[in-house]
């Protein structure tokens, strides 16, 4: 007898089980992928390295990340008002302890996993060449009435280090004045890499991914405080520590250090 609706019987009836069926399944298998997600937020210093380990980790996985990079101190101040970061990257202790005092990381998942270096950085077609940076260095003849390009020390860690580096070395004084507070490491970069400004100052692995600017000179170590970059579970999902046990592992410690990154731990497990 033939289906008055579809008009083939028995076929029909069983073709159109067969296809609510897989329907149904499909739609279990997409549901299972799309759960095999997370989300990191890191700092923008990190972005370039951090894409290269992210994809390691998806092809090594299947699962999938979304990233955010931005100041530290901008994807702390999110995450406090409930964006939806599982792992977090701080680029200096500071953010991190903010999170921690407000119980918004997840316990004993903190670890310091990276480390950098300051540096001083001029346009690349500048006619400086090697700055010796240390308690002697004449700034203002260097600056020669332009300004130092910094992420804003208030917020910023690499402005933080800079201003640290400046104060220890004696340089303050003459730098605070001639200050371009940039909203990230990377805005910096950029005001140095488009001639904007005649110096910056900036983490090593910035200037090394940028062919607009040129290092001329290295702060000494002992000049500022350890640059760490601590890393954390916001959410306790597996997908999340998986991502977070791989950011501390050989896959990922040679692409940041192919980037110029100092690793210096592994995630606690």
């Amino acid at each position: 007898m033939m289906d008055r609706f579809t008009g083939y019987g028995r076929l029909g009836r069983w073709a159109a089980a067969a296809c609510l069926a897989w329907g149904l399944t499909s739609g279990a298998v997409a549901a299972a992928v799309s759960a095999a997600e997370t989300s990191l937020f890191a700092a923008a210093s990190t972005t370039n390295a951090m894409q290269d380990v992210l994809a390691a980790f998806t092809e090594a996985t299947g699962t999938a990340v979304t990233p955010s990079f931005a100041s530290s101190s901008t994807l702390a101040k999110q995450i406090e008002q409930g964006a939806p970061a599982e792992v977090y990257v701080s680029a200096n202790p500071r953010w991190m302890d903010y999170l921690e005092e407000a119980g918004l990381l997840v316990d004993e998942t903190r670890t310091d996993l990276l480390g950098n270096a300051l540096v001083l950085i001029a346009p690349a077609d500048s006619p400086l060449d090697t700055v010796p940076v240390g308690a002697g260095m004449d700034l203002a003849a260097l600056l020669d009435g332009g300004r130092l390009s910094v992420g804003d020390p208030d917020h910023v860690p690499a402005g933080m280090y800079a201003e640290d580096a400046l104060k220890r070395l004696g340089l303050w004084a003459t730098a605070a004045p001639a200050l371009a507070r940039a909203n990230d490491v990377r805005a910096a970069l950029a005001l140095v890499a488009r001639g904007e400004v005649p110096l910056g100052i900036v983490y090593a692995t910035d200037a090394a991914i940028s062919d607009g600017v040129k290092v001329v000179g290295t702060f000494p170590e002992d000049s500022h405080k350890p640059i760490t970059y601590p890393a954390a579970l916001v959410a306790d999902t597996p997908a999340a520590r998986d991502l977070l046990a791989f950011l501390g592992g050989e896959t990922a410690a040679e692409i940041f250090a192919r980037y110029g990154f100092r690793v210096t731990g592994a995630p606690g497990q």
